[in-house]
């Protein structure tokens, strides 16, 4: 792998003040003052650097990342490729706009997202600055190609926080409390969850199941698309049974209706695949892909079947900003080290190292009822250990707990019980061991 620029931190968790440290409470109160409440914070403290497995913050703490901005950085907040690209294009233009004097990063961009996505048929792609942003476009391509409106969406899923977004994903608090009414047509479907189906319920069976409530409630001849997190992200990385993605797949050709595969989280070699749909060989019509697609620079992406995504009439498709040249360039340094320097073995090992660490601790604690998740996106489901009811106050509690020491952690879930960790590809193994080592002293100490 690309060694970490000597510029950045150190990469070793360090600790001189106690979390947050006095400039960060400085900064929060300028924040608080500044800044509109609805916008929260998971970590109290304000970044000043990050690299390869850490972001040092303004007083100097060095903290363990185990969240890579949610799934954004994946290759490194300062992969070297990706300054130096970003640093030759800013020097010859920051944007034009693509509708209106186009330039070659966006068609360069375009051309490798057309390989890489599943399939070998022919593609086209269209870009955008959010992932929301890119889901909102793929419904309207899937609408624009069958002449239908309805969607369907899964339980637990999250696809944004637009309008229609909102509408997609399940999540009332915080996502949806309070901002409707939300756009029409959006319908859902019980989504294959084998910690809480049980062994009875395989991947097939769960499809059935869900393929039964379309048919019943919406109909397929109504149905423009189907949009499915090939494994889900805010709603508890719930990674569905074996059979169930190639089963909805098989139906939605059957039926003329749009697959749509939000690949915002699990893209770019984050579940150790390039994307989380060739796990099964499932072949989307349509990807939206995000997050790890820039290493941090705002832009996505929507891929498809070439007679598809030409069913918009020209004009129906972009944004003053869609495709910023900043971020083409970006993307395409990310992409170049995520092929040549080995991250999606790399996302491999990482699960080889975290699985059996995190199993351990499940052995060890019956509050963790589930560990789930591919390459370097994984997690823990807590649980009341008698009963199995989800547990988000141990949720909370652990990760503060694991902020304090100095490692990022995220909690996600319908319920807020899960613990996600989707560190850098770029993270040495130390540092997770480390951060391991953290997260079992937080059980330990929190056992009742």
């Amino acid at each position: 792998m690309t060694a970490i620029p000597d510029t950045g931190p150190h990469q070793n968790r360090h600790l001189v003040t106690e979390i947050p440290g006095p400039r960060s409470r400085a900064l929060m109160a300028r924040k608080e003052a500044a800044i509109a409440r609805g916008v929260g914070t998971t970590m109290p403290v304000f970044a000043a650097r990050a690299a390869g497995g850490v972001v040092e913050d303004v007083d100097g703490n060095v903290l363990i990342d185990l969240g890579s901005g949610i799934a954004v950085t994946t290759v490194g907040a300062s992969a070297p490729r990706v300054i130096d690209a970003v640093e030759q294009q800013v020097r010859e233009f920051t944007h034009t706009c693509f509708m209106v004097t186009p330039y070659e990063g966006y068609v360069a961009v375009a051309e490798r997202l057309n390989r890489l996505a599943p399939g070998t048929h022919e593609k086209r792609s269209v870009l955008f600055n959010s992932g929301a942003e890119a889901v909102e476009n793929a419904v309207k391509i899937a609408r624009a190609a069958t002449g239908r409106s309805a969607v369907v969406a899964f339980d637990h899923a999250y696809h944004g926080r637009t309008n229609l977004t909102m509408a997609l994903t399940a999540k009332a608090m915080p996502y949806k409390h309070g901002f409707g009414p939300f756009a029409p047509e959006v319908y859902r479907a019980p989504l294959s969850y084998p910690f809480r189906d049980g062994p009875d319920v395989d991947g097939e069976e769960a499809a059935r199941r869900a393929i039964d409530v379309i048919d019943k409630q919406v109909g397929s001849d109504n149905l423009a698309a189907l949009i499915i997190e090939p494994i889900q992200g805010e709603g508890g990385f719930i990674v569905p049974a074996p059979g169930f993605l190639p089963a909805l797949q098989q139906w939605c050709r059957s039926r003329g209706v749009v697959l749509i595969a939000d690949e915002v989280q699990t893209g770019f070699a984050r579940t150790g695949a390039m994307f989380a749909s060739e796990h099964e060989g499932v072949v989307p019509d349509v990807l939206v892909s995000a997050k790890g697609i820039a290493d941090g620079l705002p832009l996505a992406a929507v891929t498809g079947r070439a007679e598809i995504m030409d069913a918009a009439h020209a004009g129906g498709l972009g944004g003053t900003y869609g495709g910023n040249p900043l971020a083409c360039a970006a993307a395409l340094a990310t992409i170049d080290t995520i092929t040549e320097d080995g991250l999606i073995q790399r996302a491999r090992d990482i699960e080889a190292l975290a699985l059996p660490r995190l199993s351990r601790m499940r052995d060890a604690d019956p509050r963790i009822g589930d560990v789930r998740g591919r390459g370097a996106m994984l997690a823990v489901e807590l649980v009341d250990p008698t009963t199995a009811a989800p547990d988000p106050e141990l949720a909370r509690a652990v990760a503060s707990a694991a902020h304090a020491q100095g490692v990022i952690v995220l909690v996600c879930g319908t319920h807020g019980n899960v613990l996600r960790f989707l560190p850098p590809l770029t993270i040495s193994d130390e540092l997770l061991h480390e951060a391991f080592d953290v997260l079992s002293a937080a059980f330990a100490d929190l056992r009742s």
